[in-house]
């Protein structure tokens, strides 16, 4: 070997070993948390009009450079059959190469109703937005575990409603999560009472940072993170440090983090101050940040 081809061949053997195959191939690194957007964060301009449900996924992108999406169905309630409506979606989410995530179900009763009938009842009606999201290629639904009687009671009730919609959910391999959206389901320690009563694999939570309430919303995430299918990074006021006011991101998300959670934190601005836009932008920021900060620890 001469010598232009030995120092040729033992730069190459040196890059090979200095840097990591996934540099090597011209790949990226796969980052710690991906981020997606929740369609109710734009929910006055889309209410105002300014804006379509079918253009969200594009929308997501263009203006905030999002490729992930969570819809909420009240942007398309009376669409959940409309196979020619959903097919455009579908195509349009597509072609931007935008990935729908979830929907959220609101206005379709409460997943723990008074009785087994009126429960059959509820779990039909989100029956077709367990197709529906089957057909646009998200992995789960969101519901509402709402019940009626008291706290034992009404876990009784919701275990029932949600155990039911779970196993029609399972041949669709689609993944149902419950929210702390106001009540009971705002009680960490309750929620996490009834999904181990389930105890179902796609059967699971949708932990959101402001919807606590009363209740330690720090100790509530960690109840609810061994069953996450998402987490909702709720945002209502930022200082002008860009911190979060009403939750320590810093700390909610090491605790999304340290339960091994790995998969897309969405963004829900819910303030009031500044634009929907600027809310949302400022959320990403303080989400980059926060992944940035902690690829370092978490692998």
């Amino acid at each position: 070997m001469n010598r232009r081809n030995f120092l040729t061949t033992s730069l190459s053997s040196l890059a090979a070993a200095s840097f990591p195959s996934f540099l090597m191939a011209g790949e990226e690194e796969k980052p710690l948390f991906e981020i997606s957007l929740a369609e109710w964060s734009l929910h006055r301009t889309i209410n105002g009009g300014k804006l379509d449900n079918l253009d969200f996924p594009k929308y997501s992108k263009e203006q905030f450079g999002i490729t992930a999406v969570e819809y909420v169905n009240g942007f398309f309630f009376d669409k959940a059959k409309d196979m020619k409506y959903l097919g455009e979606l579908k195509k349009r989410s597509a072609d931007e190469g935008v990935t729908n995530v979830l929907i959220m179900i609101d206005r379709e009763g409460h997943i723990g109703a008074k009785t087994s009938e009126a429960i059959d009842k509820t779990v039909d009606r989100h029956k077709k937005w367990v197709e529906a999201a089957k057909f646009l290629g998200c992995h789960s639904i969101r519901v509402n575990a709402h019940g009626h009687g008291n706290r034992e009671e009404a876990a009784k009730r919701v275990t029932e409603g949600l155990s039911k919609l779970a196993t029609f959910a399972k041949d669709f391999d689609i993944s149902i999560c419950v929210e702390n959206h106001g009540g009971l389901s705002s009680d960490g320690a309750w929620v996490e009472g009834v999904l181990k009563a389930v105890n179902m694999p796609n059967c699971g939570s949708l932990p959101d940072f402001g919807n606590f309430h009363q209740y330690d919303r720090y100790k509530g995430i960690k109840e609810l993170m061994p069953f996450a299918k998402g987490v909702s990074a709720k945002s209502r006021v930022f200082n002008e440090a860009g911190e979060e006011t009403q939750t320590d991101y810093w700390k909610a998300m090491k605790i999304v983090l340290d339960a091994g959670y790995r998969g897309h934190v969405g963004i829900e601005w819910e303030g009031g101050k500044i634009s929907e836009q600027e809310g949302i932008k400022k959320t990403k920021e303080l989400l980059l940040k926060v992944r940035d900060k902690y690829s370092a620890d978490y692998k």
